[in-house]
């Protein structure tokens, strides 16, 4: 079992059938698998994209720059109202972004985020890079790096890698194991180019599965057999 984690959570899953906004059941099914993780003695760090808010440019009047902090922000709100939810379920959170968000934040370090594992807090990493043109795969790989996580969890809407569009192409064969190479040189879009770069040279492992099956985050944290893993 991984002794610190880095979860990866679309902002569209959290927003359940809403499409848009929160849907409390799903975060507290969230949290309550978390809980269970940090009982046991893992690290949790979690990312969390801001795609029920807000998903690139609206239109061509916004500048690319100001889009992309705009779902820095999104993220931001994501990370604060999941973090209120652990809360009520009894876990520590703290919260830690690139730029200074006043008092709902506090800034960025790897050893302030050691400080708060080593307290058994759960950690989350909002605000993404803090610079444009760099999506939510590239923050939550570099976080992930920076302080030294055994493994990334995508969870996502679909329960793996596949080797074209499950939803589009019945017959799209799931992989249950791939190295970084093999994502990069198939194009298979699991993280973006930039992440998959950064995991190749870092040697950086991730699990890919569903954020609907039962216990995935759980299961996915002890090593069980889930969903796709990435290998390096």
């Amino acid at each position: 079992m991984a002794k610190r984690i880095l979860l990866k959570l679309s902002g569209e899953a959290l927003a359940g059938d809403r499409k848009n906004g929160f849907d409390e059941p799903t975060v507290r099914r969230v949290a309550s698998q978390v809980k269970i993780l940090t009982e046991e003695g893992t690290e949790v760090g979690i990312v969390i994209g801001g795609g029920n808010f807000w998903r690139g440019r609206s239109s061509d009047s916004i500048d690319r720059t100001k889009a992309d902090q705009i779902g820095m922000l999104a993220t931001v709100m994501n990370c604060i109202y999941v973090s209120e939810i652990f809360r009520s379920e009894g876990m520590m959170t703290s919260i830690l972004t690139p730029f200074e968000i006043g008092s709902m934040t506090k800034l960025f370090s790897k050893d302030r985020a050691n400080k708060y594992f080593s307290k058994g807090q759960v950690v989350f990493f909002a605000g993404g890079t803090g610079h444009p043109y760099f999506s939510t795969d590239t923050g939550v790989m570099l976080r992930a790096i920076e302080v030294e996580a055994d493994v990334i969890l995508l969870a996502k809407a679909i329960d793996g890698v596949y080797d074209s569009d499950p939803k589009s192409n019945p017959n799209a064969k799931k992989y249950d194991s791939l190295s970084i190479e093999e994502v990069v040189d198939r194009k298979l879009q699991v993280i973006d180019l930039t992440a998959s770069m950064m995991s190749l040279e870092n040697r950086m492992p991730m699990i890919v599965f569903g954020l609907e099956e039962k216990d995935s985050i759980v299961r996915a944290a002890r090593d069980e057999d889930i969903g796709t893993r990435i290998t390096v």
